[in-house]
């Protein structure tokens, strides 16, 4: 199947069932987001944390209780328009499902956070190779050892994305993403995966790993699953979340929210 162009058709085959992979490469030059739902009783408290947390957690879009409607997909329905979801009970995980309309109620504040597969589409236009898409898998995720600032009940270790590049191309690539701040912005890491805790970028603890070139050096962006782990750092009786890789595509250009 040929990767969607447009984010109706994106979230039409999604809701379908035709539709299950990473959302990486659909509908270029579109925003996606990264998909966080929780009890109203805690609302306040995680968005705290991603107030305070602007760089993995940067807001598009809060919802209100048991609205599935965001503003920026009009017409779309949180509960089954992504192609995969994680869900957790008491913070344990339960598994992997394709819809959560059975499970989702009134009670639940949908998050929609940036998401760095939006800035892909500009690096591409300024000629700066993506592995991930160039590979066809999910972009590698890594735990790090730098903590987020925690708040109330919340707290996680800043998760990163990792594309491999060239040095010249690194610095190419921190200007274009500088200007897409709500969608993680510049890299907060280059080169010696180390320091920032990684001891091995052939196990990414999320997404696939990908190739890296022996002229290449690793850059890291903030990545939107550090909100998984701080919403699900607590005990609460439910938090769906998007399972990583598989994200929200949503109406908004690229474009729009770009600070220059």
């Amino acid at each position: 199947m040929n990767l969607p162009e447009s984010p109706t058709e994106v979230r039409k085959l999604i809701r379908s069932g035709k539709w299950s992979s990473p959302t990486t490469g659909v509908a270029p030059g579109y925003v996606q987001a990264n998909l966080a739902m929780l009890p109203r009783e805690e609302a306040f408290n995680f968005l705290l944390f991603c107030v305070r947390n602007p760089k993995p957690c940067p807001i598009l879009e809060v919802l209100e209780p048991g609205v599935v409607e965001p503003t920026i997909g009009p017409g779309a329905d949180l509960r089954s328009d992504l192609p995969r979801y994680n869900v957790f009970e008491q913070g344990k995980f339960q598994g992997q499902v394709q819809d959560v309309t059975d499970i989702f109620h009134d009670e639940m504040v949908s998050f929609l956070l940036g998401c760095s597969f939006s800035f892909e589409n500009g690096l591409v236009a300024g000629g700066i190779p993506v592995r991930n898409l160039e590979e066809k898998r999910n972009v590698s995720m890594y735990i790090t050892n730098r903590p987020c600032v925690p708040t109330g009940p919340f707290s996680a270790q800043l998760v990163v994305t990792m594309r491999p590049m060239q040095p010249e191309e690194a610095v190419r690539a921190t200007q274009i993403t500088t200007r897409y701040h709500l969608t993680h912005g510049a890299p907060i890491h280059i080169g010696s995966p180390e320091v920032i805790g990684i001891k091995d970028l052939d196990r990414p603890d999320f997404g696939d790993p990908v190739t890296i070139k022996p002229d290449e050096i690793p850059v890291f962006w903030a990545c939107g699953v550090t909100a998984m782990l701080a919403a699900t750092s607590v005990p609460l009786p439910l938090v769906i979340t998007h399972a990583p890789g598989h994200m929200f595509v949503s109406d908004l250009k690229d474009e729009q929210l770009t600070l220059f």
